[in-house]
């Protein structure tokens, strides 16, 4: 079996590219682990493996793994599957209600981050963990229902999921329509988000309603997990028009670990996405957005959060200096996060 980059260094290397792994204390911007609470009960205070024999689509991320893994602060997915969960909205809740409780047992390890001075109160033996609901069909095309929701926790949205709602299309999925941009209730949450202090995550939105989203931010946006379409043109990736928009307003892009998105299995095809991100949209757009535990099978070698040390050794072999390694693992996620959460 062909060795990686990373692999080949010499052990002195390897050491140092975990010294600074664990200095950084990394940042992805999702991963799903919730909705197996959700549906299975699953407790992020203890170890986890992929529950199902042969298959690989959970059991990415847990607690004790991401502090093995050197980890500051996760974004949490909030999923709710129309013809799953019999109440979209309650679904949500419930999944934060279950993270509230895990973090009530964890002995101070775990914290919901809802202000800026709770980010900024994280240390190492923290994990922070901010709330995301993919797709906004469980407002119910409701802006109180958006506000009910930042009241009980919610600091990032995305628009849209697999389907389309009262805020806009899908890249891809039901309802799927690239001539149509945001409808009118998506431009309001869209705007309403920026005045509470919920983060705009433009995941699974149609390009059309992206560039408009880009165009009418007062803040800084995200793309939570994405692939880049110039290394792989898929329905799921963006452009590179799409990542200069997203640039020019401060935003980031996560990139996903997903082999099927990539165009390629392996470190190195998430090395390669990054690399194109900066090169087109700058040192401060790039950023992780793993999709642990989002029903997919991720890269071999990142299949879960305990191995995220080995993205660092791959970007040391790649070259890349450190100040931009710092900026891909941590500083340009968190600063989005910092410029769109409340002030105290």
């Amino acid at each position: 079996m062909p060795t990686s980059k990373a692999e080949n260094q010499p052990e002195s290397a390897l050491a140092e590219a975990k010294a600074l792994h664990r200095s950084i204390g990394a940042v992805d911007l999702h991963a799903d682990p919730l909705l197996w609470s959700h549906w299975l009960g699953y407790d992020l205070l203890r170890v986890h493996r992929p529950p199902f024999p042969r298959a690989r689509f959970g059991g990415h991320f847990d607690l004790p793994r991401s502090m093995e893994g050197s980890m500051r602060l996760q974004v949490f997915g909030l999923v709710a599957l129309p013809g799953l969960d019999w109440n979209l909205a309650e679904a949500c809740r419930r999944q934060m209600r279950l993270f509230r409780g895990m973090e009530a047992k964890s002995g101070g390890r775990l914290r919901a981050i809802l202000k800026r001075s709770d980010l900024d109160a994280l240390s190492p033996e923290t994990l922070g963990g901010v709330f995301c609901m993919e797709g906004a069909h469980p407002l119910g095309g409701r802006l109180s229902r958006l506000e009910g929701f930042f009241a009980e926790g919610l600091r990032a949205l995305g628009l849209v999921h697999f389907s389309a709602n009262a805020c806009g299309a899908p890249s891809k999925g039901l309802g799927a329509n690239e001539s149509q941009g945001l409808k009118a209730f998506g431009r309001e949450v869209v705007a309403r988000c920026e005045d509470l202090g919920i983060l705009v995550d433009l995941a699974h939105l149609n390009k059309r309603g992206f560039m408009e989203a880009c165009a009418m931010a007062r803040r800084p946006m995200m793309v939570s997990h994405t692939g880049v379409r110039a290394l792989h043109d898929i329905w799921r990736n963006i452009d590179d028009e799409q990542l200069r928009a997203l640039a020019k307003g401060g935003g980031v892009a996560g990139v996903i670990f997903c082999p099927y998105y990539l165009g390629g299995d392996g470190i190195e095809a998430v090395v390669h996405h990054l690399e194109h991100t900066v090169r087109v949209a700058g040192e401060d757009a790039a950023a992780l957005g793993s999709d642990w535990d989002g029903f997919i099978r991720p890269t071999t070698g990142l299949e879960e959060a305990s191995k995220l040390p080995a993205l660092t050794q791959a970007l040391r072999a790649r070259g890349m200096r450190e100040g931009l390694i710092r900026k891909i693992l941590r500083e340009n996620a968190w600063r989005v996060l910092r410029e769109s959460l409340p002030s105290d």
